[in-house]
């Protein structure tokens, strides 16, 4: 038989940990005690995910909607540069997009090494994420830490074929 650990035995790390774990899981009625109680809603893990990263990130549209509404900023960066808008970029996840630029998320945050989230998009082949992405108005012409454009990214990818000449000029 296991003893429960008493509530203040858990270390600081420990709680963003379950408050993070809570986000992954899509269980709100946690996320909302956490946040009841005090728990700041960007509290960030050793790897600078926040709850919102790690929810958007899993496509998670709940509790991505419910921290957005606590005042999460969709614009925190992991330890990579990443913020929610990378990872649902990578993952493809247009419903969680659409709800974080709607909430105010930066289109051009470049991560760590200088791609953003429609680079992203371009290297997974996410069509759909890049449309939307573009329509809102998102850079093709930022270059990353290399050099690289949004279309030599997509060349460099086979993915070249997600662009045609009267989306934009990408050089």
């Amino acid at each position: 038989m296991t003893e429960m650990m008493p509530a203040g035995s858990f270390s600081p790390e420990q709680i963003t940990a379950l408050f993070i774990d809570a986000a992954r899981v899509d269980d709100t009625d946690m996320l909302t005690q956490f946040l009841d109680a005090g728990m700041a809603v960007d509290a960030q893990d050793s790897r600078g995910y926040t709850a919102l990263i790690v929810a958007a990130y899993n496509g998670v549209l709940p509790a991505t909607a419910l921290l957005l509404e606590r005042g999460a900023n969709p614009d925190m960066q992991d330890a990579k540069g990443a913020t929610a808008l990378s990872g649902v970029a990578f993952k493809g996840h247009l419903a969680v997009a659409e709800l974080l630029v709607s909430a105010g998320a930066s289109l051009d945050i470049p991560s760590h090494l200088g791609r953003t989230p429609l680079m992203f998009a371009v290297m997974f082949g996410r069509q759909d994420m890049v449309r939307f992405l573009l329509s809102k108005g998102a850079n093709p012409a930022h270059r990353d830490a290399e050099g690289l454009s949004v279309l030599d990214i997509a060349e460099s990818h086979g993915q070249s074929h997600l662009f045609t000449s009267s989306e934009a000029d990408f050089s």
